[in-house]
């Protein structure tokens, strides 16, 4: 039976958030927020493993971390690489070593720690019936162009623009073979940012599936504090029972 398997990149130095340490070790409210991102997964009935790549030097400590927290479906953490794709090459060579082609890798960033369940499950139910699956939210604000960054070249419409995130999901075969492709002609991923992109390059199609806002990546100092208040709303969810689309009265807008 095939598997469905979480790959977290972890290999960041964190250098915009000024931290001293890779902004995945900085602990809220006494929990890395690596764990916090581990947890969602490790929760999760339908995963069945999670393989990491971490920065060098750091593997020791992230391996505690996860006996401390029991975060007992780790199967391997690998060292990551000199750019977030070659963490990720790393992540799916070790997956591949000990698992079928045919399984599903959803690619997350470990400084995405408010992953809903639903939202991993979509995931595996679009690659299944797609492919492949990309997390994306509408776009809400106005789009610029602009060559110069001082003067507006262009303001196109933004009911057709989406903004990417993660996870990003695929066959393991499937991931692994693009990447191998792309690395014999672009070794060091130029103007790949993300699976996504990585895939488009190829030429292969991507399937959307429609993620959340609170889904957001942790890099500046200010993020920190959008963090505090999602953690904040989910206890609060919490102690009252209540589902994701129902707060109590104080907390609607």
């Amino acid at each position: 039976m095939s598997k469905n398997i979480a790959i977290i990149f972890a290999g960041g130095s964190g250098a915009r958030m000024g931290s001293g340490i890779p902004k995945q070790f900085i602990e809220i409210d006494g929990k890395p927020i690596i764990i916090y991102t581990l947890d969602n997964f490790q929760d999760h009935d339908e995963i069945d493993k999670i393989y990491i790549s971490c920065k060098a030097g750091y593997i020791d400590k992230l391996e505690r971390l996860c006996r401390r927290f029991a975060i007992d479906k780790v199967a391997g953490i690998v060292q990551g690489g000199e750019t977030g794709q070659d963490s990720i090459y790393n992540a799916l060579l070790a997956a591949a070593a000990e698992n079928d082609e045919k399984d599903i890798v959803l690619l997350h960033d470990g400084v995405r720690p408010f992953i809903t369940s639903e939202l991993i499950s979509k995931n595996i139910a679009c690659v299944k019936e797609n492919g492949s699956a990309v997390s994306c939210t509408p776009m809400f604000e106005t789009p610029i162009v602009s060559e110069s960054g001082s003067t507006v070249d262009e303001t196109p419409k933004r009911d057709n623009i989406f903004t990417a995130q993660a996870p990003q999901s695929f066959y393991l075969g499937d991931i692994l073979k693009v990447h191998e492709q792309v690395r014999k002609i672009n070794r060091n991923y130029e103007g790949i940012v993300d699976s996504c992109t990585l895939m488009r390059s190829v030429g292969k199609d991507v399937s959307i599936v429609h993620g959340n806002r609170g889904n957001i990546k942790v890099t500046t100092p200010e993020d920190l504090y959008l963090l505090r208040g999602l953690l904040n709303y989910k206890e609060v969810r919490q102690a009252f029972g209540l589902t994701e689309k129902e707060v109590p009265g104080s907390l609607k807008k």
